[in-house]
């Protein structure tokens, strides 16, 4: 004889916590706020896609509108007109980019977590002394340091050099101090019992220590993806070589190169929103995981 499962009484009550499960009339108090700040911050990217597809009368339009009344493909049209004028295409400068891009991300990374790797469970002597003086740069901005560095590209002989558009931005204080408080949350326990087991340090940082940190890690790839896409300071001032420069700072002299402001307006709003998609595809691809380290990166 089969015995018949006793089905669980269903459970009715509404759940009426912080986040409830379902709408709440309750949550209309918190929507009232959110919805006009979300508002507000969504008008910088609506400007800016807007202003890629504006005529040039509609550029120049006073009072300034952020929405576009008859949109065109004329601005982009120009820059690529543009681009096929000078010497070096246009593609040069994007392949640049992307190049210097995925190695800054990738090393900044791999930097980033073994440093903070070393500094948190490593036990060494000036340990505290190295993670003060990672502190302390984070007070810098990059403007300050601007001089010592250029003295130092120079001093090593990487002017006009590619590595130039890359190595500056390895040095992420910002990066590592975010890694290694993550890291200072995983149990030594954890660490002190893969070692007796025999693993070694580069076993133990990508079978436990990486798939711990992968939020972090994923904060970081996007700042660094954020500062090495958007750099123009190595394209400035270490290297004369225009084969060798970045998209970022073609993107800053095209209104120069295209001999008239008025017309290099709509060149400079078109090549702005091409520079601007990546960094917000990025972002939407990696928010849950950006979100999620920002609300962990306090626990203990």
């Amino acid at each position: 004889m089969k015995l018949r499962k006793e089905k669980k009484p269903r459970n009715r009550i509404r759940h009426r916590g912080m986040a409830p499960e379902h709408f709440d009339v309750g949550q209309l108090k918190i929507l009232a706020y959110m919805v006009p700040i979300c508002i507000v911050m969504a008008l910088p990217i609506l400007f800016i896609v807007m202003n890629a597809f504006k005529p040039v009368d509609e550029l120049f339009a006073y009072p300034p509108r952020i929405y576009v009344k008859n949109p065109t493909l004329q601005n982009f049209v120009d820059l690529f007109q543009l681009t096929s004028q000078t010497n070096i295409p246009m593609s040069r400068y994007l392949v640049n980019s992307i190049i210097i891009t995925v190695l800054t991300v990738v090393l900044t990374i791999y930097l980033s977590a073994w440093a903070g790797y070393a500094l948190s469970k490593k036990k060494f002597k000036g340990r505290g002394f190295l993670f003060s003086v990672n502190q302390t740069a984070l007070m810098f901005v990059p403007v300050a340091v601007q001089i010592p560095r250029y003295f130092v590209i120079v001093y090593f002989g990487l002017s006009d050099n590619f590595l130039a558009n890359v190595l500056p931005l390895l040095a992420a204080p910002t990066c590592v101090f975010l890694v290694k408080q993550f890291i200072d949350q995983i149990p030594d326990s954890l660490i002190e019992a893969a070692v007796l087991d025999g693993a070694t340090d580069f076993q133990v940082m990508r079978r436990i220590i990486m798939p711990l940190i992968k939020s972090p890690l994923a904060t970081v790839g996007i700042l660094s993806f954020s500062s090495a896409w958007n750099s123009v300071e190595a394209s400035t001032y270490y290297i004369n070589n225009d084969s060798l420069k970045n998209f970022a700072f073609y993107v800053s002299t095209l209104s120069s190169q295209s001999g008239n402001v008025v017309a290099g307006a709509g060149v400079s709003a078109a090549a702005s929103l091409i520079m601007f998609l990546p960094s917000l595809i990025l972002f939407i691809i990696l928010q849950s995981r950006v979100m999620n380290s920002m609300v962990h990166s306090g626990i203990k």
